[in-house]
């Protein structure tokens, strides 16, 4: 059984949507000064101890009612984090799990990851494109019956989770462990993070803008499909609660593409010096594929704003 959570506290009858224990929450915050910066970060990355980051969170509502001997499909990139997350949690619940790969630029954290999934006994194979593998995965799904994970978990169910985070992070905020932060700092990959953690912070009520740094292609990392899950997940949760719930500010949206870098995958220079600044002053280790790039942004906001700056990780280093 899920613990109590911020989202139950605010909308109780939200405990009515089924949800399976996979996190330890809240996750930490910490400050970090780099290069004489301060910047507060929130350790995503280790809110589950056998496989943590936002996949974690979004996958306590997507594999809820899975029974052992269930088959999962799902699809991902070839070092793709999500396809990791799944097949991890999905074996402790006793299911198995199919995923379609494309191939794609590889960095050492991403050849890292995917040999993790190899190491799993995944049922996975690589195509040339995206698009063939997630052709693929919904054959197999067809064919074999089973329930499909989303690309990323970003559905509005998965995107729930997200708002419980952004309302954790209120939680923090008001029990003093951080201050207001000007803006929240975010790999935007496939969009559920960034659509929760905003519609949470607009929930509670906080004047935090949310900063999505692309880190995929634009075609799925872009503005109008992180809109449409805000508004599917707004209409959810009203769905369940029969509750308004408030609308996500133009201004408090931001998207960021110059740190993307042309290519899924492709490791920046400019990112990897920032990951190495930052590991030089804590414990904390970024990937080359998302979170370092989203940190090269945060960083640079950090150092010339005035008010604090959160970079949000959501990558659990332990797998490097």
């Amino acid at each position: 059984m899920p613990q109590q959570s911020p989202l139950y506290d605010r909308f109780p009858s939200l405990s009515s949507v089924p949800r399976i224990s996979l996190c330890t929450l809240p996750s930490p915050v910490q400050l970090a000064t780099v290069a004489g910066t301060d910047i507060w970060i929130k350790r995503d990355g280790i809110n589950s101890e056998f496989c943590g980051g936002n996949k974690a969170r979004s996958l306590e509502f997507l594999l809820a009612g899975v029974k052992p001997g269930d088959t999962l499909v799902t699809a991902g990139g070839e070092g793709s984090t999500h396809v990791l997350a799944t097949t991890v949690h999905a074996r402790r619940l006793g299911a198995t799990v199919v995923s379609a790969r494309w191939r794609h630029e590889m960095n050492p954290s991403a050849q890292r990851v995917a040999q993790r999934i190899s190491d799993e006994d995944v049922d996975s194979r690589a195509y040339s494109n995206a698009m063939l593998a997630i052709a693929r995965a919904q054959l197999v799904r067809l064919i074999r019956r089973s329930r499909y994970i989303p690309l990323g978990g970003s559905t509005p169910l998965g995107v729930l989770a997200h708002v419980n985070a952004g309302l954790e992070l209120a939680s923090q905020i008001r029990a003093g462990e951080l201050p207001l932060p000007a803006r929240v700092v975010v790999p935007l990959g496939s969009g559920g993070t960034v659509a929760g953690l905003s519609l949470g912070f607009a929930i509670a009520g906080i004047e935090a803008a949310t900063i999505a740094v692309q880190v995929t292609p634009a075609i799925v990392a872009n503005r109008f499909r992180v809109r449409r899950l805000i508004s599917g997940t707004a209409r959810l949760i009203a769905r369940v609660t029969g509750e308004r719930i408030p609308t996500v500010p133009t201004h408090l949206l931001g998207v960021v593409h110059d740190a993307y870098g042309g290519a899924y995958g492709r490791a920046l220079p400019a990112a990897t010096s920032a990951a190495r600044e930052l590991a030089d002053v804590s414990d904390i280790r970024l990937d080359d594929t998302y979170s370092a790039k989203a940190f090269v942004v945060a960083r640079e906001l950090a150092r010339h704003a005035e008010r604090p700056t959160l970079f949000w990780n959501t990558f659990d280093s332990r797998l490097l």
